[in-house]
């Protein structure tokens, strides 16, 4: 019976079932379709005839799409947190920190000079020669941290007590979940107000409303007006005590009230006894108006801290350039992960000619029935080229369902930012036919160039 199929297969497809060369181009274009229809109904019954081996076939075209769209996913996720950390931060802001230099971590650790106060960082003259000599700053913000326990009632916490302006929240994206910031009134007036940290109110207030509360801080009760929104931990607010001010557990009171209550210098107890440091402020924040100015105004607030500081007492961080930076890195990291999984699609690739070529062999006699009849070159090509798109289209449509549905997956068991951009699938799929039409090439023109002769005589 398959080999009457064959024939009759090869009848239909042979030019004595071709209409004359009177009839008109729609009955051409008619038997076209007709042919190429059949063509993909005879590839279709070959593909179906062999089961388990194109199953086996279209898994790796399957495993290459899932996973091309898959890494895509989890890289752009991975991208997205990296930028937005930096877009916090503010595009229009530069950061400058004060930092401990290394020679006098080595000298305060070796306990060499007398024990006096360690005196570094920024001073509130830098930040008025930078507002003063720079056009085009909008507004500078100085902060304060120092690391304090925080007392409500019998429950207490270790955190960092930030002392800045009213536009802090403002300018670092961070925004109110209840309550108010301190305005500028109680700035003046060295107000006791705390805005807490969602995680510090969560942690002193488990039951009752922290608004309307008091904390204690060394002797004094700072009155509960705001609290911040929820925000994960960023290592990019390192300061130089270690403390972070990016760091969930912390305290906002006003500049004037932490310098007047816990002055300059502050003492820690070390491994080898006593260290106190002098630091006027930890950080301050530089907006500029035009936001294509900030590179070149970073650099000239380097020049000018180098005059006024021997050390190097500090860091300059400009999230506009960490932005750029994050956004080639993150190219990089795209193409890397799309090149690593599109090594599956390779390997698939080479089964689909793997099993074209197996395929070739074993229908050796229906090929030369097919020429016997009148079949061209270009018919044979056809088949097989449109048995192997079969495949990996097949295959292709199944992986770009899997590399959606996996990026659903990692995010709600692992919790990671996955993102699926929309031209993730399509570069995919597209990927994965292509592989269909140059991995079937070399098979279809193998059978093409067959002798009929020898075909035939084939067993």
């Amino acid at each position: 019976m398959d080999g009457w199929k064959v024939m009759t297969d090869a009848i239909l497809e042979s030019p004595l079932t071709r209409p004359a060369a009177h009839s008109h181009s729609s009955g051409r274009v008619r038997f076209s379709l007709v042919r190429y229809k059949k063509i993909t109904q005879v590839g279709i019954k070959s593909i179906y005839s062999h089961g388990l081996r194109s199953l086996l076939t279209v898994l790796g075209i399957v495993i290459g799409v899932a996973a091309v769209i898959a890494m895509l996913a989890v890289s752009e996720g991975a991208s997205f947190e990296a930028q937005q950390q930096f877009r916090d931060l503010g595009a229009s802001n530069i950061l400058v920190k004060s930092v401990k230099p290394a020679e006098v971590e080595e000298t305060s650790r070796q306990g060499f000079g007398p024990p006096q106060a360690i005196v570094y960082g920024l001073t509130l003259m830098d930040v008025d020669t930078i507002r003063n000599s720079i056009p085009g700053i909008s507004n500078v913000i100085a902060s304060r941290i120092v690391k304090k326990n925080v007392w409500n009632l019998g429950i207490s916490m270790n955190t960092d007590v930030v002392g800045t302006a009213v536009d802090y929240p403002v300018s670092r994206n961070y925004n109110l979940q209840a309550g108010r910031f301190f305005s500028e009134s109680e700035v003046r007036d060295h107000a006791n107000v705390v805005v807490l940290s969602a995680e510090v109110a969560d942690a002193l207030f488990p039951i009752d409303n922290p608004l309307g509360g008091s904390i204690k801080i060394d002797s004094d009760y700072y009155n509960v007006i705001g609290i911040m929104e929820p925000e994960g931990f960023s290592n990019l607010g390192q300061n130089q005590a270690g403390a972070s001010n990016s760091a969930p557990s912390r305290i906002f009171i006003p500049f004037s009230a932490s310098k007047s209550r816990f002055g300059e210098t502050t003492t820690r107890q070390t491994a080898g006894g006593m260290e106190s440091e002098t630091v006027e402020l930890h950080e301050a924040i530089i907006q500029v108006d035009d936001q294509e100015a900030v590179i070149e105004v970073g650099e000239i607030i380097d020049q000018i801290l180098q005059r006024r500081h021997k050390k190097v007492d500090y860091t300059i961080e400009v999230p506009l350039a960490l932005l750029r930076q994050a956004e080639e890195s993150a190219l990089r990291d795209s193409i890397v992960a799309g090149a690593i999984a599109g090594i599956s699609l390779l390997v698939g690739g080479i089964g689909i000619m793997n099993i074209m070529l197996a395929s070739v062999t074993e229908r050796t006699r229906e090929i030369g029935i097919r020429r016997a009849l009148g079949a061209k070159k270009r018919d044979i090509i056809a088949q097989f080229l449109i048995e192997a798109v079969i495949l990996s289209g097949v295959g292709g449509l199944i992986g770009v369902v899997l590399g959606i549905m996996i990026p659903f997956i990692i995010s709600a068991f692992w919790g990671m930012t996955t993102i699926v951009t929309p031209i993730a699938p399509v570069l995919a799929f597209s990927i994965s036919a292509m592989i269909g039409v140059i991995f079937g090439i070399y098979p279809s023109m193998r059978a093409a160039d067959m002798d009929p002769v020898e075909a035939l005589r084939h067993e």
